[in-house]
């Protein structure tokens, strides 16, 4: 037992740094998830008296928001046996597997139906550093690292600032972690030839890909490229780069399923048009690499410099140290230089500069359109690769008592510490609580420092005793796992599981009385995704153009492109009515509070509008005005000008309640004295059953987003879907009674599919080959 003990020590201080970490959940019962934030912040439990308890961390709105009811959405349709295509409780109507962040394809799903939902959810988010670390572990040991040395790459990468402050959303973080176990499988290739390495980097990419963040993702594949061309080139046998590459290529080909969709969705969202040309970190908040709380966080209230999640750089003071020796290989050792450089240019790319408004401007996908700061976490991962090297030279160092070398690697780190101490006591800060803050916390890495450097020279003195030396390796390792500890308990939320979506009883009045109708009022998406309630807002980016333009319209009855990351209806403009009706929006939500309140819907003093539930809270109002999320209409004009459909819908002549508007002349003929009914018989987020009678020809209204891939079927036969009201669907009913179908299964996918099959069986092949 010993022996395999000593053998694994390494996998064994990595998983329990992980367990210190982890330990509120695994043994305290508590979540990686901000309950008490969503408790305390978030309708509609934030409205009643109940105590809830303090929060921690107010920085992560989007995983209440977006992230978890998504994967609450993409599980319980999974386990219907419906792959999630789309979500009908947003925007009314929007692509969700093409969305990344809803991770439909993630293997780590597999946890969910095993566990209970929120166990799930916390093994997700928990275990994207003890992968990173493993991985970092593996990749830099490859690289002919020692042990310890390859210990410290992988503390400092697991609990990094990008890994950190991202780790709670389940996606970004994992989608990163992914990036030591490729280029671990390009250095194996390179090294032993072996087949399984082509297997480790072609099924490394859609595991990136499958996690739920493309742009890190991207970043992820730019890296992993470059890496290769820098193998290629460095190595003697040329012939090794075409195993590679195709091994490269079809992981991308394993990931159509997710790719394909997802760039259908880009170009048809608002997001394709939304580009940035600044935004990049300031140069001097370049010292959170080592001080992360130098500008102060979240956590405490005290961040006066903002942004701090996504300007996050920190690996840690002695890595930040080892930095500066690693540079004693530069010459004799090209992984070095490569991650040198990475740093670099990594760093170039993220901070303030005229190049982020030359990438802005010239439009490219993703990249454009993009936060540039994230990619920041290549330098935290180069940083920590280097580490591992400039321990070697460290100890090195310390065998051979080389004072001078030492000296050397010292004075940059130390001269680094010493221009900001001198910036924070003689530079004016903008205020006094600026001052303090940054003072105290330059307090620790400065103490830690100290202690390293004291250590190291320790060493050297009593380098005559091994057991010195062992517990000098020992307390670096210490000084990076507690910088690494505190840095990623301080910032990460444990709250408790009960306060998770927690009953509420507004919410049960919801349900009673919704039916198959969309809810409007301040509610919030992570109720309307969480809970199943179709809305006609939402909150994300990635959603379909034409709808952005279409609710944006009525906020001056002018074309107006949709907002970057939010659809609002302007509830106080006179057409919102007609949007609200013909969108089937049955329930209005109303604060007690804001009664009589400007920032309201004004439901209290509106015709048509009914009281349905009442609490010490919250009232719900039954509009008997909206249109049935599916309708008949007898009368249709044809407009082929986008921007003229608009002005037509919201001007106040247009009789909106009998006439639809079309941009092609449907192929039937109509009479207003026609009659009919239509029933949804069942709604799920892929197929919406409808039963139809008339007493002639129609046009049937759907008031769902019109989008590339659904298919409409009357009595099993199909029939064309048009372009109704600019952005919604519409079809041709027959006289009679009949039942109809909308299905969604994109051909997106569909083609994903088969380049998946194909990048399976090449990579497969390949490997067989090679084996062979």
């Amino acid at each position: 037992m010993l022996n395999l003990i000593k053998k694994n020590y390494q996998y064994l201080f990595i998983f329990f740094v992980w367990v210190i970490f982890a330990a509120p959940y695994l043994f305290f019962g508590k979540v990686p998830y901000p309950s008490t934030y969503q408790v305390n912040h978030f309708a509609p439990w934030s409205s009643y008296p109940q105590y809830w308890g303090p929060v921690k961390n107010e920085a992560m709105p989007d995983v209440i928001d977006q992230i978890y009811p998504w994967r609450y959405l993409t599980i319980n349709s999974l386990k219907t046996g419906q792959i999630p295509f789309w979500n009908p409780y947003n925007f009314s109507g929007n692509p969700h597997l093409a969305n990344f962040q809803s991770a439909v394809l993630s293997p780590l799903n597999i946890l969910f139906f095993i566990l209970p939902f929120v166990d799930g959810w916390s093994l997700t988010v928990l275990l994207a550093p003890l992968l990173a670390g493993c991985f970092t572990y593996f990749f830099v040991r490859s690289l002919k690292v020692s042990q310890l040395g390859a210990l410290i790459s992988a503390i400092s990468f697991m609990f990094c600032g990008f890994i950190t402050v991202w780790m709670a959303y389940g996606t970004l973080s994992l989608a990163i972690a992914f990036l030591p176990l490729a280029l671990f499988g390009i250095e194996k290739w390179f090294g032993s030839k072996k087949f399984w390495a082509l297997l480790v980097l072609g099924f490394s990419i859609p595991l990136s890909l499958f996690s739920g963040h493309f742009q890190t993702s991207l970043y992820f594949l730019l890296f992993v490229f470059v890496y290769m061309l820098f193998k290629v080139f460095a190595s003697d046998t040329k012939k090794l780069a075409v195993p590679i590459f195709m091994s490269f290529i079809f992981g991308i080909l394993i990931s159509f399923p997710q790719l394909l969709p997802s760039a259908e969705f880009y170009e048809n969202s608002v997001r394709s048009q939304s580009y940035n040309t600044g935004g990049g970190i300031t140069w001097w908040h370049l010292v959170t690499v080592f001080s992360p709380d130098f500008f102060g966080n979240p956590v405490t209230r005290n961040d006066w410099m903002g942004n701090y999640a996504e300007w996050a750089n920190f690996v840690g003071i002695v890595p930040f140290a080892l930095l500066f020796f690693s540079l004693f290989s530069f010459k004799k050792n090209l992984a070095v230089r490569f991650f040198i450089v990475a740093v670099a240019l990594s760093t170039l790319l993220a901070i303030d500069t005229p190049l982020q408004a030359v990438i802005g401007k010239l439009q490219i996908p993703v990249l454009s359109t993009s936060n540039p700061t994230r990619i920041i976490v290549l330098e935290s991962f180069a940083l920590a690769v280097l580490a591992g090297f400039g321990y070697e030279n460290l100890i090195e160092f310390i065998q051979k008592r080389k004072r001078k070398n030492l000296l050397i690697g010292f004075i940059p780190s130390l001269f680094v510490i010493l221009i900001v101490w001198i910036g924070i006591l003689f530079l004016k800060l903008p205020s006094v609580d600026a001052f303090l803050i940054a003072k105290r916390n330059m307090i620790l890495p400065t103490i830690l420092f100290s202690v390293f450097v004291f250590t190291i020279f320790l060493g050297i003195y009593l380098r005559s005793k091994k057991i010195i030396l062992k517990c000098v390796i020992v307390a670096i390792l210490l000084i990076v796992s507690y910088d690494s500890l505190r840095f990623v308990q301080k910032w990460m939320p444990f709250d408790p599981r009960h306060l998770v979506f927690p009953d509420n009883p507004v919410i049960t009045g919801i349900k009673n009385n919704i039916e198959f109708g969309r809810i409007f009022g301040n509610l919030g998406t992570q109720v309307e995704s969480y809970y199943g309630f179709p809305s006609i807002e939402g909150y994300d980016p990635l959603y379909i153009g034409k709808y952005g333009q279409f609710i944006r319209y009525g906020v001056n009855n002018e074309f107006l492109e949709g907002e970057r990351s939010v659809v609002r209806l302007a509830k106080f403009e006179p057409e919102a009515q007609r949007v609200l009706d013909t969108l089937g929006v049955v329930l209005i939500f109303h604060p007690l509070g804001d009664t009589n309140q400007s920032w309201a819907f004004p439901v209290w003093s509106r015709d048509g509008y009914q009281e349905i539930y009442r609490d010490e809270k919250f009232a719900l109002y039954k509009n008997s005005t909206a249109f049935p999320r599916v309708a008949f209409f007898n009368q249709a004009e044809v407009v082929k000008n986008s921007k003229e459909i608009l002005s037509k819908f919201y001007s106040s002549s247009f009789d909106y309640r009998n006439t639809v508007l079309l941009e092609e002349v449907p192929n039937v003929s109509l009479n207003k004295n026609t009659k009919g009914e239509a029933r949804i018989v069942s709604y799920t987020p892929n197929k919406i059953s409808i039963h139809t009678k008339a007493d002639g020809d129609s046009i049937l209204f759907l008031a769902d987003n019109y989008y590339p891939g659904w298919k409409a079927y009357v009595d099993g036969v199909e029939t064309k879907i048009l372009r109704a009201n600019y952005t919604f669907r519409a079809i041709v009913v027959p006289e009679g009674e009949h039942d109809v179908v909308f299905t969604y299964f994109p051909e997106s996918f569909r083609l994903g599919i088969l380049g998946a099959i194909i990048g399976l069986i090449g990579l497969v092949v390949l490997a067989f080959k090679i084996k062979k």
